[in-house]
This record gives structure tokens, C-alpha cells and sequence, in this order.
């Protein structure tokens, strides 16, 4: 029970009309045509747009484009924002004007709630990673959890788009509805019984906003006076019932006596939302008074309750968010936060257009820079965004139908309108140049001041954190009101704590341990230069010199941090204590406003410090392109734990590397119609543990005053999970660097020198391929996991002993169901068909005869002319080499019988390079050209005499029966872009 009851009541059939299909962008094209249709006469309030407030924490997924089925990999960056990019052009076209909230409120009092979420979150992630683990392909969409860094992408690819972005500061709710109504906006999107109960000028359905081919923002509208005609309550007492139905003030578990009274069923399994609803609106109805203290006698028995109190706070709490709750609610902002008008509220009351906030607008503007956001540098790092993102290849996406011709016309009238009466656009331009402070610079970013009057109410401080001065507090408002940095700044300024969500990692079969406990050093040294933790002891330092009397005592820096593990889930809060810098860095006042040359430096290096990253490689060009600077960072941060935790193997750190080189980055056709073979567990976590970096790595980079800048920041730059899964996988068979890249030299070279700059100074060690799990399961390999002429390498299941030693015995090896050939001495001397396996054994997709399943078919021997079964193609094949290497092709699955083939053997002296970039020989199992060879990678764990079991292709994923599904076989299906899933 709860709130939100009224919304499923809502969205289901008990309210006749109560819901209505609608389409937003005719909505917005109707307004814009009746608007131009009155050029010429009075002055309108409006600009002439469908203006609406979109609850971003209501619509991530539709956000982000729907259930791809690959959101598990990490994030598929690239296509959101493709995706967002068709959106913000329809709505445009279309005169539909949004504004998008993002919760960045610690809302202590709703502490439980978002504890209780993260828990549910929590069994998604348990339930995904162990779908993956057994099936090997990604998990159905009801299971579907936001990826690592999505609202913070989200903020980045809309500021790129030039849309309104917000944050919300102290209460998220009441911050949205307030903005809807100071702004004179038409109504508001999200999924939220809270909002019903505010009743908004227009109530909008998220959950149902979907972009379809014909050129429709499709949703449905809610239709509030239905629901009250539904219940038979006047409209005043919708609030009464809100509160009665149980929120974060006064909880189900308080109200339990009274739901009693009333013989309502508290069993969350047997609840009857109907019965229930109607049930407390009967109550409510029969009310004589709507006094709180007649309601309160009735509900509890008694005004001396306590929960008397909270009855009041909650009734109370829903009447701020209507239309005339809202005047009396909202006070005038103090000038210590925010320089305000004070005749805004006679504005509000009297209904005149806002044309006092541009000059507003101008002021937050200028006070929410950083002295790093110039616009020369602004200019430089647009220029470096374009030529990263030169050979983008965008998706065939959905057709837009462009609106009317009347319509069409009328833009310029409307931005001549816009700039004119509304404060919310600057010059009507989508210029990034102007925006330093994002998109959201273009608007005046004002959430209600009852929010920020005082933010030391926000929350109660059980530990004491140093004061900030005015001016920080000032900046870190404005630009978290806007969204321009991370939220947790300015949730660590004023509150002290941090609230840190449950990540897509296995907390059973741990590999390494908790991300979050891995990114917290960084933390630890963010606290310290948001609070001069190093300025405040060098001032102890210098009194204790001069032997003052007065004694300076350094505080103690210590930040509540909000973390689930076995051992506390989530029940109180860790105490982590800021750790200094290690050199002299200068104050937050200095980072975030100096404008000396010694001050960009040291913000750089402060940043770059706190990512274990101040070497010199990382700043050279050459090594590190710009744009990649924040992934090098990161994949440094991890490989600097090699010597305590051993986390990357080196096919995955390459991985990394060779897909952000990769020219089908910015291909969002062919990210579309790549197949994923199978899906790892390790790789889940593994693009997990580096997205989770990129978001920590953010929020360092604006705590030392954005050295980097933001548009240098964007995910899409340089990672996509769906590319990162295929490039781990050719990496785990790949014979070199060479072939990873296709072939690609220059790639190579470039790969080589980041991986150089990555490394450099740190004692690499990597982490060692786990034992396979299941000794019996072999696990084929997928053909189109391998680039155009590549052939499986001798090193892909690789037994006992390392690359730098003659291999003793006979190793086992598993043969493609696809059939394969067999060459000795560089001559193809035989070729088998298909293998189907017998029953019981894994399936493979079926090709060929579709009867039956056949043992493997020998079906020539000498060549590759003759012989070849009906249906395979002579090119393509898995390419068994056995020169030089005492390897044996077993038979397929369904024989248990070995195929063994006399070779002589041929001992081989194997040099070892150290420095990759010598040119010493060509022999197999050499470095060739300076390319590392994957396979001296691989260190000697076994010293028996029995040869290891052949390990999978993927060492995390056990196949089963169902292991391999439509879709996900030999032939690669072409998907059509779809806007919804």
C-alpha cells in the first residue's frame, strides 16, 4: 500500500476516462498554429509552445531509447544519443518545448524509500548476472536496471542537444511541480502519484511516451477531474486521501490502526488497490469537516498521538504542490543564495510574463562559470569534439514527417516571441559556444526557493564538516541547480553524507572487490580538496611554528558514505575520512575561480593526482588523444592496483583500448546490427567497474574546477558496452594485437602507445585466466566473433605451460559445429562437416540437414576444392594450424573418441620480448613487428602431468540447452531501429 496505489488506480480501468491517448508533437503543432493564427493582436503570455516539465527519474529508460537488449554490456552511449538527438529534433519541429528534472536532492527524510529501491534493484542485478552466467545472451527487459552513469550521460547528451537540464536540490517533487507553475508551464511528464495529488496543470504518462515511425510522440494524458468524479471527492480533499494512503511522513506502517478500522487488507501480496482506494475516499467523503484536528481524532483516536503531527505534515505536504498552496507556500529566496526580485511573487500572483529573469538568467550565468570555462577554451575543445566524432555514421533512424508548411513558417515568429517574453532562451541560438554552463545556461535553472532557503535544514548533521565560504556555495548551487556537475558535490558541501546505489556486479563469486570500495581513495581525496583539508593544516602547521597561543586544530574531515554489503545493507552509514592530496594543492576557492597559468596547471594535476594518473605520458597528445584522457585515467586508476589486486587480464585491458580506437564507435548502423555471440559475466563487470570509474573520474574533475572540459567528458567518446563485449571476445581467441585490429597497423600503433601511457610507471601485473568451472564443457566458437580472413589462433585453449615453453603432450581442443579442415605443414589435408551433437548434449544451431544430428563427417582429404558438403562456403572455415605446435584437433561433441594426427615435432627456441617493439622473428608464439602475442600473456598454472580441460571461449558463461537462442547463432540478423522495445 502506499502513494502510490493512486497511480496503478490510475493507470488501470477502474476510472472511466480517466486516461486518454494523445499524441504531444500534434499537440504542440495545434498550439503553434493557433498562436500564429493571433499574430498581430495583444501580447500572449506564452511563446507559442506546448511547454512541458519531463520527470527524467520517471523516464530513464525511455530516455535512453528503450530496453535495448544489450543495456547490460555497459551502456550503449552512442545509440541514446542517436536516439535523443531524433527526439529533441521532432519535439523542435513541432514547437515542443521540455524541460528535464534529474533528482540530485540526499533527501534524508526519504532515506527508507530509497533504500527499499535500491534492495529491489539489488535482486534485478542478482537475477541478471546469474541469467548471464547460465544462458550466456542478455537479460529480458523485465529485469531492466539503468546502466552505470546513465543520468550523468543523460545530462551530458541533453546539454549537448541544448535542452533545458535541472537538478533538484532539496525536495525533487516539490522542486518539479513548482517549476512547472513559476515558469507557466502547460503540465508535466512523469509517472508519479505525488504529482496527482499536486494536481498539475496537464498530467502526462511517462511510462507510455514512446517515438514512433510515423512521426508521434505518443503517451496518454491523465485526466484528474475523472478521478475525483470516480471517487465522488471534492477536489480539495484529494490531498486528505493522499496523505491517508501513506508517503514517507506518515508510512503504511502508522497508519496499520486505522486501516484496520476501516478492514483493509495490509498483506502487500493480497492488497486490492481498488477496494482500497475507494475504501479511503468513502472515509473521506463522509468526513463532516476537512479541520486536521476532526480528521486527526477520527483516524487515530486521539490529538495527543503522535502521529497527529504527522498527519498535518503530510496533508500539508501535497496542499504546497497545488495552484493556490503554492503562492502561500513559496517565500522569497535569501539574497545569500540566489539574487532575486522580490516582487516575484507578485509577478506569479498577477500571471506576467517572466521578463525580469533574463537579466537573472545573465547573473547565474556568470556566477555558475568556472574560471577553467572560457570561450576560447570552449571553442578548443568543440573543435577536438568534431574531429573525434568526424566519422560518425549515424543509424537509418526514425522518420520524422515534418509539421505543417504554416507551421514550419512560423519558427522565427515564435523565437522572435521567445526571446522577447521568455527568459529561458538565450538569443534563440543552440550556439554550444555560449553555453559553458551547459544547456541549461539557457535557462534561469530557478527551482523553489522554499527548497534552498535554508540548506542547512536539508538534513540533520550528525558529523561535522568544515564551513564553505559563500562563494563556493554560491557556484556549487547554481551549477548543481543546472545540472553542470555531479550531484554528490554539493551533496557532500552541505550534508556530509553520500549516497552510493547498487552497481551490476556479482557480490557472490567476487573477481575483485566492491567497485565502490575500489573508486573510494579517489573519494577520499575529493572530500579533501572540497573541504582544504591540505590548507587547514598547513594554517596549523605555521601557528604552531609561530607558537601562538591560539592553537589551529585541523578538523577531521569524515564523510558519511551510503554503501550495501553482506555485512551492512544499507542499515548505517560508513564514516570515511578525507585523505590528503600529497602535494601542495591550493584551495577550492583557487581551482574553481583562478585564472593564472599556475592555476590551470595545478587543476589538472590536482585531478590527475586523484586518478593516480600525474605521469607524463598521460598529457602527451601523441599517446593520449584528448578525448580519451578520462578512459586512460580510469584504466590506469585499475591497473595501479595490480600490485594488490590483480583485475584486468591483458586481452581485457586491450579490449578497452582497441574499441575506443575503433572506427565502428561512431557507427551507429553497425553497433545496431552487431549480434552478440554470447554474453560474459566478467565482461558485464568489467564494463561495469570502468563506467562506474568514468562517473567517479567526473566528479573529481569538478570538484578541481573542470580542467578537462565537459564536451572532452561525454561516454560516447570512447566506450560502447555492446563494441566492448565484441572486442573482448576476438581478444580472448586472437592470436596478437595485430589481429585484434583487423589488421589495422596504424590502430596498432595507436594501442600500443595508450596501452604505453597506461602503463607507464606501474608494476603491472595482470590478473590470470580463472580454471574452468565445468571440465566436461567445451564450448564452440562463434564464427562471427572473428573480423573478415582472421583464423583461430594456436593459444586460444591453451593447456599447461606458457607461451615461452615447448608444450608437452597433446592438447585438447573443441571443433566448431560448423565443421572445419585440417592443415599440416601449411596443406589442407582434410575437412569435416558439421556436428550436431548427439541428445543430451549442448545444441548447436543447426545448419545443413535438418534431420537428425550426424558425428563429425570427414568429406575430403588433400585440399580444399573437393568434397565440400551442400551448403558451406569454401572461405571462412576455423583454420586448425599444427605446425610447430604438438596440437591435437579432438573429435566433435557426440564422439568420444580422439582424432590424432602424427606430426613430427619440431622444437622450437621462443625469444622472449619484453618491449614490444623490437622485430626479431616471425616464428608462432613470437612477437611479430612488435605486436604482443596474447599468448606469452598467459603464465604457467599447471604443473601436472595431465593436461588441463579445455576452457570455454568466455571463462564466466556456462552454456546450457538453452544456452544458444534465435538470433544469437551463425547468421547475423539485421535488426530495424526500433524506438521502443
Amino acid at each position: 500500500m502506499g502513494i502510490q496505489d493512486l497511480q496503478v488506480f490510475l493507470d488501470s480501468n477502474y476510472v472511466q476516462r480517466g486516461s486518454v491517448s494523445v499524441d504531444l508533437l500534434k499537440i504542440a503543432r495545434t498550439i503553434t498554429q493557433r498562436q500564429h493564427n493571433r499574430v498581430g493582436k495583444a501580447q500572449q503570455l506564452h511563446s507559442g509552445k506546448l511547454r512541458l516539465v519531463l520527470d527524467g527519474e520517471c523516464c530513464l529508460d525511455r530516455l535512453y531509447g528503450g530496453y535495448f537488449s544489450d543495456w547490460a554490456c555497459g551502456g550503449q552511449w552512442n545509440r541514446m544519443l542517436q536516439f535523443l538527438a531524433v527526439l529533441i529534433q521532432a519535439t523542435e519541429m513541432s514547437g515542443l518545448e521540455l524541460a528535464v528534472f534529474f533528482n540530485g536532492c540526499f533527501e534524508s527524510p526519504r532515506r527508507a524509500d530509497w533504500i527499499q529501491n535500491q534492495l529491489q534493484v539489488r535482486i534485478k542485478v542478482n537475477n541478471v548476472l546469474k541469467h548471464i552466467s547460465t544462458k550466456g545472451t542478455p537479460p529480458p527487459k523485465i529485469w531492466w536496471t539503468p546502466p552505470v552513469c546513465l543520468r550523468t550521460s543523460l545530462r551530458m547528451a541533453l546539454r549537448h542537444l541544448n535542452v533545458t537540464v535541472l537538478c533538484s536540490m532539496d525536495d525533487h517533487h516539490q522542486e518539479v511541480i513548482a517549476y512547472c507553475r513559476e515558469n507557466n508551464f502547460n503540465g508535466l511528464i512523469a509517472d508519479d502519484a505525488e504529482y496527482a495529488a499536486f494536481d498539475p496543470p496537464r498530467y502526462f504518462s511517462s511510462e507510455q511516451l514512446k517515438l514512433t515511425y510515423k512521426g508521434s510522440l505518443d503517451t496518454k494524458e491523465y485526466i484528474l477531474p475523472e478521478l475525483l468524479k470516480a471517487l465522488n471527492i471534492p477536489s480539495d480533499r484529494l490531498c486528505l486521501l493522499s496523505a491517508l494512503l501513506g508517503n514517507y511522513i506518515l508510512t503504511e506502517h502508522d497508519l496499520t490502526d486505522f486501516y484496520k478500522k476501516l478492514n483493509l487488507n495490509t498483506n502487500l501480496n493480497k492488497v486490492n488497490v481498488e477496494h482500497t482506494i475507494k475504501t479511503i475516499a468513502n472515509f473521506v467523503r463522509d468526513l463532516p469537516s476537512v479541520e486536521l484536528d476532526v480528521i486527526s481524532q477520527k483516524v487515530f483516536g486521539s490529538l495527543s498521538d503522535p502521529r497527529c503531527s504527522k498527519l498535518r505534515q503530510s496533508v500539508q505536504y501535497y496542499i504546497n504542490g497545488t495552484k493556490e498552496g503554492f503562492l502561500h507556500y513559496k517565500p522569497v529566496k535569501p539574497n545569500r543564495v540566489h539574487k532575486l526580485d522580490s516582487k516575484q511573487n507578485v509577478q506569479q500572483q498577477s500571471n506576467l510574463s517572466e521578463t525580469p529573469s533574463t537579466s537573472e538568467a545573465d547573473t547565474n550565468l556568470e556566477t555558475s562559470r568556472f574560471a577553467s570555462e572560457t570561450v576560447e577554451s570552449e571553442r578548443e575543445s568543440l573543435n577536438a569534439y568534431k574531429q573525434a566524432t568526424a566519422n560518425a555514421k549515424s543509424a537509418p533512424q526514425i522518420v520524422i514527417d515534418p509539421p505543417g508548411i504554416q507551421g514550419h513558417g512560423d519558427a522565427d515568429n515564435i523565437r522572435t516571441e521567445e526571446e522577447q517574453s521568455n527568459g529561458h532562451a538565450i538569443n534563440g541560438t543552440h550556439n554550444l559556444l555560449i553555453s559553458s554552463s551547459s544547456s541549461s545556461s539557457s535557462s534561469s535553472a530557478t527551482s523553489p526557493s522554499h527548497a534552498t532557503a535554508d540548506s542547512a535544514r536539508q538534513t540533520e548533521k550528525t558529523t561535522t564538516i568544515p564551513t564553505t565560504v559563500p562563494e563556493v556555495m554560491r557556484t556549487a548551487s547554481e551549477r548543481h541547480q543546472k545540472g553542470l556537475m555531479s550531484p554528490h558535490i554539493y551533496q557532500i558541501l552541505i550534508a556530509g553524507e553520500i549516497k552510493l546505489p547498487v552497481l551490476l556486479e556479482d557480490e557472490n563469486n567476487r573477481e575483485f572487490p566492491s567497485i565502490h570500495l575500489i573508486y573510494r581513495p579517489v573519494r577520499q581525496m575529493v572530500y579533501a580538496i572540497l573541504f582544504n583539508l591540505h590548507h587547514r593544516m598547513y594554517l596549523a602547521a605555521k601557528s604552531k611554528e609561530k607558537g601562538d597561543s591560539e592553537k589551529i586544530e585541523v578538523p577531521d574531515v569524515v564523510i558519511k558514505e551510503w554503501v550495501w554489503s553482506k555485512l551492512n545493507p544499507y542499515l548505517t552509514p560508513e564514516l570515511i575520512k578525507a585523505e590528503k592530496i600529497g602535494w601542495g594543492v591550493p584551495t577550492i576557492q583557487r581551482l574553481w575561480f583562478g585564472t593564472g597559468i599556475d592555476d590551470k596547471r595545478r587543476r589538472l594535476r590536482g585531478f590527475l593526482t586523484c586518478m593516480k594518473s600525474d605521469t607524463p605520458l598521460m598529457l602527451n597528445t601523441s599517446y593520449v588523444p584528448q578525448h580519451l584522457l578520462v578512459m586512460a585515467c580510469v584504466l590506469r586508476y585499475i591497473m595501479s592496483f595490480s600490485d594488490k589486486i590483480k583485475v584486468l587480464r591483458r586481452q581485457e585491458l586491450d579490449a578497452f583500448i582497441v574499441q575506443a580506437f575503433s572506427p565502428e564507435l561512431m557507427n551507429a548502423q553497425y553497433l545496431q546490427d552487431l549480434q552478440l555471440p554470447l554474453v560474459t559475466s566478467r565482461g558485464v563487470q568489467l564494463a561495469t567497474l570502468f563506467m562506474a570509474g568514468v562517473e567517479t573520474a567526473l566528479l573529481a574533475n569538478d570538484a578541481c574546477g573542470a580542467p578537462i572540459p565537459w564536451l572532452m567528458c561525454c561516454p560516447w567518446l570512447y566506450f560502447d558496452g555492446k563494441l566492448f563485449h565484441h572486442t573482448l571476445a576476438r581478444a580472448t581467441i586472437a592470436k596478437n594485437l595485430l589481429e585484434l585490429c583487423s589488421g589495422n597497423i596504424d590502430r596498432v600503433v595507436k594501442v600500443e602507445r595508450m596501452r604505453k601511457a597506461v602503463l607507464e610507471g606501474t608494476n603491472v601485473i595482470f590478473a590470470r585466466p580463472l580454471m574452468p568451472v565445468a571440465p566436461g564443457i567445451r564450448v564452440s566458437v562463434p564464427q562471427n566473433i572473428l573480423a573478415a580472413g582472421c583464423t583461430i589462433n594456436d593459444g586460444l585453449m591453451r593447456g599447461r605451460g606458457s607461451g615461452t615453453m615447448p608444450q608437452r603432450g597433446l592438447m585438447r581442443r573443441p571443433i566448431p559445429s560448423r565443421g572445419g579442415q585440417l592443415e599440416i605443414a601449411g596443406v589442407v589435408v582434410g575437412q569435416w562437416g558439421p556436428n550436431y551433437g548427439q541428445p543430451g548434449r549442448l545444441p548447436q544451431p543447426l545448419q545443413g540437414h535438418p534431420r537428425g544430428r550426424l558425428p563429425p563427417q570427414v568429406t575430403s582429404i588433400g585440399g580444399l576444392k573437393y568434397g565440400l558438403p551442400r551448403g558451406f562456403p569454401p572461405l571462412g572455415r576455423p583454420t586448425f594450424q599444427t605446425r610447430g605446435n604438438n596440437r591435437t584437433p579432438i573429435a566433435g561433441r557426440g564422439k568420444k573418441t580422439q582424432m590424432k594426427v602424427a606430426t613430427g615435432k619440431k622444437k622450437t627456441t621462443v625469444k622472449k620480448n619484453k618491449e614490444c617493439e623490437k622485430k626479431d622473428s616471425r616464428g608462432r608464439g613470437n612477437n611479430v613487428d612488435g605486436i604482443t602475442d596474447y599468448n606469452d600473456s598467459i603464465p604457467n598454472m599447471n604443473t601436472s602431468k595431465d593436461a588441463l580441460p579445455v576452457p570455454g571461449q568466455f571463462e564466466d558463461a556456462v552454456e546450457n540447452g538453452k544456452g544458444i537462442e534465435k538470433g544469437q547463432g551463425d547468421a547475423s540478423l539485421v535488426a530495424p531501429v526500433v524506438a521502443e522495445n
